[in-house]
């Protein structure tokens, strides 16, 4: 399966699906804070877990860092 994220074009070996949240534990996002879009289209928290990603879908995470 092709995907594009970040603006960069992953293959991942082995699916031709997976959740939002299937991508997050492949790729090893660990923060705690993320905001994940779909096709331009935000995906909430709880939905990670039934939001599929299919071939040729782009995925955009960004971490979400706070400071003062």
């Amino acid at each position: 399966m092709n995907i594009t994220l970040n603006n960069r074009s992953e293959e991942l070996s082995g699916f031709s699906q997976l959740s939002v949240q299937d991508l997050l534990d492949h790729k090893n996002f660990t923060f705690k804070f993320l905001a994940v879009r779909l096709n331009g289209k935000p995906v909430k928290t709880d939905e990670y877990p039934h939001t599929l990603i299919s071939d040729g879908d782009q995925v955009t995470i960004h971490h979400l860092i706070s400071g003062g």
